[in-house]
């Protein structure tokens, strides 16, 4: 029932926040098209090699019309250890392209505008606008999200924008930011893929699925 994952919820996010105070993203940037190029890259991807990626990436690379005027092949050997290089090369490339003839060179501030982009869904324009511009229109749902969500109960769906849309009809909006990451979180140091610790985790008595694997 709804009012029952409310309250799960609410209770799930008060003990991770005391454990993960300070939740925010991994990814280095320090403005919106950096995070929008760290996020597009950081698709199957670990936060530290993405990070040592954009570490070279970013000192090359200062505004759209640089990614959009850079040789495919070169860009796809700087960015080749993120994986699918290919794919994100294209999608980096083609969307700076489009800032720089559309936008003036500027990442859209707005959801509808963001994932008209190529590679941008709303995954990654929910990190760009929380982390580019603080502006929280929905809730970032990433792999550990999807996973902790179904394991808590919190959703049955697999497909991330009707989890999202689930998490937006329990989650308070004044945590749609924090709830994101600190499931990350947790994600990474306890509830992982193949093997959860259940047996140290803050939130095995709020948990179905705890010692079930």
């Amino acid at each position: 029932m709804p009012g029952d994952r409310r309250e799960t919820v609410k209770e799930v996010i008060t003990i991770l926040e005391r454990k993960y105070p300070v939740p925010k993203t991994a990814l280095n940037y320090s403005n919106p098209l950096q995070i929008l190029v760290a996020t597009i890259l950081s698709a199957q991807c670990t936060d530290k090699r993405v990070n040592a990626v954009t570490d070279k990436l970013f000192r090359r690379y200062h505004a759209a019309r640089d990614y959009a005027s850079a040789d495919v092949e070169e860009f796809q050997e700087e960015i080749k250890s993120t994986g699918f290089y290919k794919n994100k090369a294209r999608n980096i490339i083609n969307t700076c392209k489009i800032l720089a003839e559309r936008y003036g060179g500027e990442v859209p501030d707005e959801m509808g505008e963001l994932v008209k982009l190529p590679g941008v869904a709303r995954k990654t324009a929910n990190v760009v606008l929380q982390m580019g511009y603080g502006v929280v229109e929905g809730i970032v749902v990433d792999t550990h999200v999807m996973r902790l969500s179904g394991r808590l109960g919190l959703s049955k769906e697999k497909d991330p924008a009707k989890i999202e849309k689930d998490l937006m009809d329990i989650v308070p909006r004044g945590d749609w930011m924090s709830v994101s990451f600190i499931l990350v979180f947790h994600g990474r140091e306890t509830c992982t893929a193949r093997k959860p610790k259940c047996g140290e985790c803050v939130i095995n008595k709020l948990c179905p699925s705890a010692f079930t694997f």
